[in-house]
C-alpha cells in the first residue's frame, strides 16, 4: 500500500522527499533492520518538514507504519531527522477511543464501600426546588413546602422507563412471553406513584421471581393472582360397556326337578303345562320360556 502524497515542486520539498535513505537509517538505528519494511510514501507536514513512512514488521502491528519526520532550516541547508514514531495506518487495528473512567462504570460495578458521585450536569436530574416535570411531585412539594435537592427530570424518567421495559422484568422477557396473564391485573401488583405509575409497579408476590422488583404492567409470570386450575383425577379408567342384546331371561324358582308337576313358589298351586307340538322339543325351548307359557295359561 502506497501512502505517497505529491509534494510541492520547490527545492525544499524535493530535498525532503529525497531523504529516504536518511529516514531509513534513522529508524533502523532505533529499532533494528528486521522490524522495518518497504518505504510506503512521504507526507508533507509543513513548508520545511515531511514524514517518511516505512511498513512495520513488528508482530501484532499489522497496518502500522514507522514514521520518520525530517526537516530543514531552509533552501540549500542539510536535511535532519526530527523524530521516529510507530503510528497506525488506515487499516491498522487500534484500541477504542479513550473514555473517561466515570463513563466506563456499568450496572453491577459498584461494590460495597465504593463512592460514585453524580456529575453536576447530569441530564437525568433537575433541582427539586426548581422544576421536576412530574405533576405528582410538584403537588406534594407545594403542599409541604419541602423536597429533595434533586429529582428525576423528564429525560431521566424516560431513560429509566426504556431501561426497565427492555430489561428482565419487561414484556419481552422469556418469563413474560410464557406467562398466562400480565402484572397489570394481578393482585400482587403495587403501582408506582407519579408519571411512571401508568406503566410500572412493584411485585409483592414472594413466589414470583420478580418479588421486590419494578415490573412493567405487561410483564407476567406463572404466579398470577387470578390463575385457576381445574382439579381432575390423574388416574385413567376404562369405560365400562354392557352388551345386553344376548341376555337370556330365566326363572329357576318356577320349575321343580323332583316331580313332573310344577308348583308355583308364590301361590303354591299346581301349574299345568301345555303339550309340545310335534315340531318342538324340550331342547328347542328354554326353561324360562316354558315357564312363561305356563303362567299365561293359568
Amino acid at each position: 500500500m502506497t501512502l505517497l502524497i505529491t509534494l510541492d515542486d520547490g527545492s525544499i520539498q524535493r530535498a525532503l522527499a529525497e531523504a529516504v535513505d536518511l529516514a531509513r537509517q534513522a529508524v533502523v538505528q532505533d529499532v533494528g533492520a528486521d522490524r522495518v519494511g518497504e518505504h510506503a510514501g512521504v507526507e508533507r507536514e509543513d513548508a520545511v518538514s515531511a514524514s517518511h513512512l516505512f511498513e512495520s514488521r513488528v508482530s501484532g502491528y499489522h497496518g502500522w507504519y514507522w514514521t520518520v519526520t525530517v526537516a530543514t532550516a531552509g533552501e540549500g541547508l542539510p536535511v535532519t531527522v526530527s523524530e521516529v514514531a510507530l503510528l497506525p495506518g488506515p487499516d491498522a487495528l487500534v484500541a477504542q477511543h479513550w473514555v473517561p473512567w466515570e463513563r466506563r462504570v456499568r450496572a453491577g460495578d459498584l461494590g460495597v464501600g465504593d463512592i460514585f458521585p453524580t456529575a453536576a450536569n447530569d441530564a437525568r436530574l433537575v433541582p427539586a426546588y426548581f422544576a421536576s416535570d412530574d405533576p405528582a411531585i410538584e403537588e406534594t412539594a407545594h403542599d409541604i413546602g419541602l423536597g429533595r435537592v434533586h429529582v428525576l427530570s423528564r429525560y431521566g424518567r424516560q431513560e429509566t422507563a426504556d431501561r426497565w421495559r427492555g430489561g428482565e422484568y419487561g414484556p419481552r422477557s422469556d418469563m413474560a412471553r410464557s406467562a398466562p396473564d400480565v402484572c397489570g391485573n394481578c393482585g400482587f401488583f403495587l403501582a408506582l406513584a407519579g408519571s411512571l405509575g401508568g406503566a410500572f409497579g412493584v411485585c409483592a408476590n414472594d413466589i414470583s421471581p420478580a418479588d421486590g422488583h419494578a415490573v412493567n404492567v405487561e410483564y407476567g409470570c406463572g404466579a398470577h393472582s387470578e390463575i385457576e386450575i381445574e382439579a381432575a383425577s390423574t388416574a385413567e379408567t376404562a369405560e365400562l360397556v354392557y352388551d345386553d342384546s344376548q341376555l337370556e331371561i330365566s326363572h329357576p324358582n318356577l320349575v321343580s326337578t323332583e316331580s313332573e308337576e310344577a308348583v308355583s313358589v308364590e301361590t303354591g298351586s299346581p301349574i299345568d303345562f301345555e303339550p309340545l307340538e310335534a315340531s318342538e322339543t324340550p331342547a328347542s325351548r328354554s326353561t324360562g320360556a316354558a315357564a312363561a307359557d305356563a303362567v299365561e295359561a293359568e
